[in-house]
């Protein structure tokens, strides 16, 4: 069994990649918020595979804290991109 959950880390750091690269060049703001948020959640599921993989329960918590930290820096991001395309005239 820590070999399939071992697998499934692995696979979630490739895909963290990815998603990392995504923000990188991202051609709009909004693909870079949505990579970032997509990064946050995989971040959670990996912290709760560690969990699972060591029967521990803190990690648990630790992801809990993680996703609500994760949740409002995509919020302030958002509003961060919103504020700009309205400060430069692209949006109304």
């Amino acid at each position: 069994m820590i070999a399939l959950y071992n697998g499934a880390a692995v696979m979630l750091v490739f895909l963290i990649f990815g998603c990392l690269f995504r923000a990188y060049l991202g051609p709009t703001a909004a693909d870079r918020v949505v990579a970032v948020n997509v990064i946050g959640t995989k971040a959670v599921v990996l912290l709760c595979l560690v969990s699972a993989a060591f029967q521990e329960g803190f990690f648990l918590d630790v992801a809990l804290v993680y996703a609500l930290i994760s949740f409002l820096a995509t919020i302030c991001l958002a509003r961060l991109v919103l504020q700009g395309k309205r400060r430069w005239g692209e949006g109304k």
